[in-house]
């Protein structure tokens, strides 16, 4: 007897409880909700169905010689309004019932939009994402103030740390993601590796399935998207699955610059031009073969990922800087392999093991020997040189990674979790202008591996608690250069293999004082290994290394509140509140050369960040939605004294520059079902992003009236989307940035000009 739980929209739901009625026979769904009963007697039979945050059900069954499989719906514990949409985060969405401070968007409800996902996260509270320009542009995660690196990105849990810059979040089209999960401060032992302030988990549909969703969107700056996303699942359970998509886009936007003239060196203090050498494009596909629903393996699958990409460089770290003809490159070519397999020689005993390993390379060119300005003119110059250094420099990072996780349940309250992560990294560089460099033949080698242990028990449906421990190990081998001779120009290198081991922990709790009001808190004493990049650089992305850097830790408290309520049957509400504190140590931070071109990362003793972020979201029936969400976020410079110096630092105390700290969203959607004829529905929706003023150094330095901000900012975006035949055919358009504001970003890059899109799309899916 199997069977699958599922709430009212047909998303299924995890760990729910199953007992029948006067036996000693029970078991908890599996993360699919899916579960299977054994030896059940024939004959008519009571089940109790139980699921936090939804109504116990009970379904009355018969139980004969011949299998026996259905699906037990629970009706959620707010499931008493006639017909509510909530659009992009739902209050009853099984991930966010965790304890852990999570939050959940339902990609699929985004699917006819050109978002891509980076942008889809923008939208939810506490998360910024901050990125140097338009399409394809380099962008970084901010998690309540923690960013970068420090936010680790999954896919279906596995980490993306070496997926390289064909496949990153500011180019994956939404329509490969089924839901986001974004957890603040503290991150599920199940989602192994470093983490410092949180992480992105991207979900794909995994279930085996028959289906064809194809896109294509075009719009302002000669921008064109395409997705191509299908699966085949036969009887005998052989599947297939595709996911391709590509990125094309001038990105020729208006931006408001300094520039002077060339020849006459007249000053123009506030230029709009066009940026005039940012085209971007990228082509990625995504194969695997295998085979689903065997004992021996629920899911075994041999891929490929293979991509490429092709990014000019406009600007550098900041727009005081302007190249024309500068550009990088790169591909990915990974096999990949994925594993699970449920009751793994004993009932409850579930594993899941994935590995890849990235062939791919990056290369910058910078052959042409030139001065541009922003008005597109140059100063040619003889001779050999780049416009910013002469380079055809190649990276091979040779990154691996492979993950494996086992869970076993004894019984419906008590489950344990072991997961192992370890990743590789052997750069190989190499430059065809100087091929006998001695420099590019130095070892840049680490090997990370991430142990987690965890315990997770359950009470009563209302009460559930995980805890959990981390051990961080990680190992360098460089070489640094010296002098032996003290002669000019005599250089040697010294090779050093350097070995460090933390220790982490933490917790996470959930309470429902009611079943429509959730209590959560969550600790973590967690550390985050420096990356490799970090470590030794990437010239590709104007970022210099630092092999001295040492592992940041940070205490990361959370408490967090989540309350629905309803009125009239028609009517919906729903609050959620997050509080938090981060403790950091040696914080890892971006920061500036002086030529206002390069970054390089630094250590910083002391850090703390206290803020508050939260949404209120009205429903009613499934006609209307709005929601509104806030973020407030206090990074302070706690090092009181700076290395090597006895005297009290210039910026203790300081705020952190170039770090958003109080920011928000407000979205409204109004549905018209029905419309023209049965099954067309249209959608109006709008959304705001608000970011206020905030430094771009630290406010300590310079007078009041010469500090360098970056000003308050408002963007305002619409859309309307039309569905024919049920969703099958789908056609959207959008207005971004409408009233065409200034908008920045990074050290004050400028993010696009008001621009207009449309996307077509069409969905087939067939149920097997």
């Amino acid at each position: 007897m199997s069977g699958e739980v599922t709430e009212n929209s047909g998303q299924t739901i995890p760990y729910a409880t199953i007992i029948i009625e006067k036996t000693d026979l029970s078991i908890i769904s599996d993360e699919n909700g899916k579960f299977i009963f054994k030896n059940v007697k024939s004959g008519k039979h009571i089940l109790k169905i139980s699921a936090i945050g939804f109504a116990t059900q009970k379904k009355h069954i018969e139980v004969s010689g011949k299998d026996l499989n259905f699906s037990l719906r629970l009706e959620s514990e707010l499931n008493v309004l006639e017909s509510v949409t909530v659009m992009g985060r739902t209050a009853t969405d099984k991930v966010n019932k965790q304890a852990y401070s999570v939050t959940a968007i339902d990609a699929k409800k985004l699917h006819n939009t050109t978002l891509d996902l980076s942008h889809a996260l923008d939208r939810v509270s506490g998360v910024r994402v901050r990125e140097q320009g338009g399409v394809g542009s380099q962008s970084e995660l901010s998690i309540n103030g923690f960013s970068g690196n420090q936010i680790k990105v999954f896919i279906d849990g596995i980490p993306m740390d070496n997926f390289g810059s064909s496949f990153q979040l500011n180019n994956i089209p939404i329509n490969l993601a089924d839901r986001v999960e974004v957890y603040k401060g503290v991150v599920p032992i199940w989602l192994g590796g470093d983490a410092l302030g949180g992480a992105v988990n991207i979900v794909t549909n995994s279930k085996p399935r028959t289906y064809f969703d194809a896109s294509y969107s075009f719009g302002s700056f000669n921008t064109h998207k395409t997705s191509i996303n299908a699966g085949y699942t036969a009887k005998s359970g052989f599947t297939t699955e595709i996911n391709a998509f590509q990125n094309y886009s001038d990105n020729n936007y208006w931006v408001n610059v300094e520039a002077a003239d060339l020849k006459t060196g007249e000053y123009f203090p506030n230029a709009r031009v066009r940026r005039f050498h940012d085209t971007y494009h990228n082509e990625t596909v995504i194969v695997n073969i295998g085979i689903t629903g065997k004992k021996y393996a629920d899911k075994l699958l041999f891929g490929f990922t293979g991509g490429q990409n092709k990014a000019d460089i406009q600007t550098g770290a900041r727009m005081k800087s302007v190249f024309g003809s500068r550009y990088t490159q790169g591909n990915i070519l990974m096999p990949t392999l994925k594993y699970q397999v449920k009751d793994l020689f004993t009932k409850g005993l579930n594993l899941n093991v994935n590995a890849n390993y990235n062939f791919g390379e990056e290369q910058t060119v910078d052959t042409v020997f030139r001065k541009y300005n922003w008005f597109g003119d140059y100063i040619q110059y003889n001779g050999l040189g780049g416009e910013k250094g002469r380079t055809l420099m190649k990276l091979k990072d040779n990154n691996g990674i492979a993950t494996a996780n086992a869970t076993y349940s004894l019984g419906e309250r008590h489950s344990f979790m072991l997961n192992n992560t370890f990743t590789t990294f052997d750069r190989k560089q190499e430059d065809e202008l100087v091929p006998e460099s001695v420099l590019y033949q130095q070892p840049r080698k680490t090997q990370k591996n991430i142990l987690g242990l965890g315990y997770k028990f359950d009470y009563n449906e209302k009460w559930s608690t995980s805890v959990f421990l981390k051990d961080y190990n990680l190992k360098t081998n460089y070489s640094r250069s010296y002098n032996p001779s003290g002669n000019a120009g005599d250089i040697a290198y010294q090779k050093f293999n350097d070995n460090s081991s933390n220790l982490g922990y933490g917790f996470a709790s959930s309470y429902y004082l009611r079943p429509n009001f959730q209590v959560k808190g969550s600790f973590e004493k967690s550390y985050r290994l420096p990356s490799s990049r970090e470590l030794f650089g990437n010239p590709n992305e104007n970022a210099f290394g630092n092999i001295d850097l040492k592992p940041e830790s940070s205490y990361n408290y959370n408490l967090g509140f989540s309350y629905q309520t309803n009125f009239n049957k028609v009517h919906a509400l729903t609050f959620d509140m997050n509080v938090m504190y981060r403790d950091a140590k040696d914080f890892i931070r971006s920061t500036l050369y002086t030529n206002q071109v390069d970054t390089y990362t630094v250590n910083l003793g002391k850090m703390t960040n206290y803020g508050v972020d939260g949404e209120v979201r009205y429903s009613y029936r499934n006609r209307f939605t709005a929601g509104f969400n806030m973020t407030y976020q206090n990074l302070r410079n706690m090092t009181k004294y700076e290395p090597d110096q006895n005297y009290v630092s210039a910026f203790y105390k300081d705020r952190i520059p170039n770090i958003p700290y109080m920011f928000g969203n407000f979205d409204a959607t109004a549905f018209f079902n029905d419309l023209f004829k049965k099954g067309n529905n249209l959608s109006v929706g709008y959304n705001l992003l608000y970011v206020h003023t905030y430094y771009l150094s630290w406010p300590s330095m310079g007078s009041k009236d010469s500090k360098l901000e970056i000003p308050k900012q408002f963007n305002h975006d619409l859309n309307v989307v039309y569905t024919m035949a049920n969703g099958k055919y789908n056609i959207a358009f959008e207005c971004k940035n409408i009233f065409d504001n200034k908008l920045y970003d990074n050290f004050s890059l400028q993010k696009p000009s008001r621009a207009f899109y449309i996307k077509f799309r069409y969905f087939f899916n067939k149920s097997n």
